[in-house]
């Protein structure tokens, strides 16, 4: 949930599109934080190695209930 995890020390981003980013704070071994307000962009951050969590609006508290293994594999 956003707000409710300590992401100071993070590379916080919008989605995945940026690959650099990604690439370049994992080499670093800096945690990658993505945000997402979708199902669908959950399961895009949860996909990337790089990705070490990620946080959800308040608006869209219910992803927090989102079965993973359902929504990856059917």
């Amino acid at each position: 949930m956003e707000g409710e995890l300590d992401v100071d020390e993070a590379l916080v981003l919008d989605g995945v599109s940026d690959d650099a980013a990604l690439r370049e704070a994992h080499e670093a071994g800096r945690p990658v934080v993505v945000r997402a307000d979708s199902a669908e962009a959950v399961k895009a951050a949860l996909a990337r190695p790089e990705v070490a969590s990620v946080l959800v609006p308040e608006s869209k508290r219910e992803l927090l209930d989102l079965d993973l293994t359902e929504l990856t594999y059917g």
